[in-house]
């Protein structure tokens, strides 16, 4: 007690020690925050890869697909990196020279060298499918099938990626493997509104694959997958032999053996073909695994088109065998299909014909009508507008697009109501449709059977609850050292 008799109360919050206290808890507050902040700032990427090669029937295509390293299981995670076009026809062609197939693959795997990070080569999977060109080969000549299955691989053994095998695929395998492409890309496989469907054409079969609303009857064209938690039941069914290219064999083959013979000389009247298209053709072009032989006097013939559109799809719907089903429903020879129903998309063949005609978003009667003004042009005509179009695949855009509407209406039962909810589609996003994605996801297991943990919380609601809270905190001490700073001033005053 001091002369005035006042009792001096020290102030707890003076203390210098209780001072550097809060200062401690103020910088730890502010350390917390800022680490919060940072940890989950975006970081440079670290990408791994895979690739795949297709090999079909009429070319070899190379897919390089990357990913996050640290998010390998997440849908839609996987994008197409690169894609690289091989030289030249299909690896079945090289039947008679197999060393060559090999070989045909070297500047698109060089290419893979260098669009894949050097530190990556070592852990970047390879694989290659072959389709229907190979199954052909393979039914034509099995040796010589193994043959050039045995120069690719001896070719990718050689580049420093993790080689995984080369092999022909079922027709199952690649309509499946289309539908998991299309629907992993569409993000439709987390999501309970539906899934897309998948048709494919190559040059030498066709497939179909879809969730159908109805029993499959056919063990044959099921099969079951079960993705992100879901239980996926496919029907899917591969034609082979009903690709556009050997479809056009099969229509041409199908005339020819009701020319009549003469000894002088073959003359084809293909509806077809454009009006003024006239060209010498061999037998030899003409045959195929998918049928006898085609036994004439000559070896050669005169193909002279007609342009004649109505002609030309009378004529494709004598390759397709409607006249019998052991099921409630069928596509064509014999083979049991239940109704299309839901969305499709159209990929591979089927978009690139309708894409260079400008038929892909009409109904079907207008593209009809407009396939028909389009295959009655004469022949000079189409050759002028497109001067830089191979002449062999021009001639050929009449009879593809006919036969893409006559294998959708007359063999898949897609009708004028329903001809809408068919896409043509090349990309979802950056990446192509088709069956080589779906392959890689299936062989590297990142689509997982069930559906990951999910966090409490997203990345970014924690960092903002790890803010608010913080700078709650921050404000109940300032507000209880204010309070507690008043509360002892006025006690001093109390206290004499």
């Amino acid at each position: 007690m001091d002369e005035q008799g006042e009792v001096k109360v020290k102030n707890p919050w003076h203390r210098p020690v209780v001072i550097f206290l809060m200062a401690v808890v103020a910088v730890g507050i502010v350390i917390m925050v800022s680490i919060s902040v940072v940890q989950h700032k975006p970081l440079p990427q670290k990408y791994k890869y895979g690739i795949v090669l297709d090999a079909g029937s009429s070319h070899t295509s190379v897919f390089i697909y990357k990913w996050p390293a640290e998010k390998e299981n997440n849908t839609g995670m996987v994008q197409q990196h690169h894609t690289c076009n091989v030289k030249g026809k299909g690896i079945s062609s090289y039947f008679d020279k197999p060393h060559g197939a090999g070989a045909s693959l070297e500047e698109c795997m060089k290419e893979a060298k260098e669009k894949i990070p050097a530190h990556r080569h070592s852990e970047t999977p390879v694989y290659l499918g072959a389709t229907a060109g190979m199954r052909l080969l393979k039914m034509e000549d099995e040796m010589a099938s193994e043959k050039v299955l045995t120069s690719v691989a001896h070719s990718l053994k050689t580049y420093p990626f993790s080689y995984q095998g080369a092999r022909i695929l079922s027709g199952q395998e690649e309509g499946a493997f289309g539908w998991i492409t299309v629907n992993y890309l569409s993000e439709n496989l987390r999501k309970p509104a539906g899934t897309l469907g998948a048709l494919d054409l190559g040059g030498a079969s066709t497939q179909i694959t879809f969730v159908p609303q109805q029993i499959i009857e056919s063990s044959d064209n099921s099969i079951d997958f079960r993705l992100y938690g879901n239980d996926y039941h496919l029907y899917t069914h591969s034609f082979l032999c009903y690709g556009k290219d050997q479809a056009l064999k099969l229509a041409m083959a199908e005339k020819l053996r009701s020319t009549p013979d003469k000894t002088d000389a073959i003359l084809l009247r293909d509806p077809c073909f454009h009006p003024g298209y006239n060209t010498t053709k061999t037998l030899e072009s003409v045959n195929t695994p998918c049928m006898k032989p085609l036994k004439m006097p000559k070896e050669q013939f005169s193909h002279v088109g007609l342009g004649n559109w109505s002609q030309c799809q009378e004529s494709i719907r004598k390759v397709f065998n409607t006249s019998h089903c052991p099921y409630s429903g069928c596509s064509f020879n014999g083979v049991f299909q239940p109704t299309v129903e839901g969305k499709f998309g159209a990929f591979s063949a089927f978009f690139f014909v309708m894409d260079f005609l400008n038929l892909k978003n009409d109904s079907l009667d207008k593209t009809k009508q407009r396939l028909a003004m389009y295959c009655s042009t004469p022949w000079q005509k189409i050759v002028q507008d497109h001067p830089k179009v191979k002449e062999k695949y021009l001639s050929e855009y009449c009879f593809s697009a006919t036969y893409i509407l006559t294998l959708l209406e007359h063999g898949y039962n897609f009708t004028s109501d329903n001809w809408n909810d068919i896409k043509f589609i090349k990309k979802i996003g950056d990446s192509d449709a088709g069956w080589t994605l779906g392959y890689m996801l299936n062989l590297t297991n990142m689509i997982p059977a069930e559906d990951p943990d999910k966090p409490l919380m997203p990345h970014g609601g924690y960092v903002t609850f790890m803010i608010l809270f913080s700078l709650l905190i921050l404000v109940l001490i300032i507000m209880a050292y204010i309070y507690f700073r008043r509360f002892t001033k006025t006690a001093q005053k109390d206290i004499i």
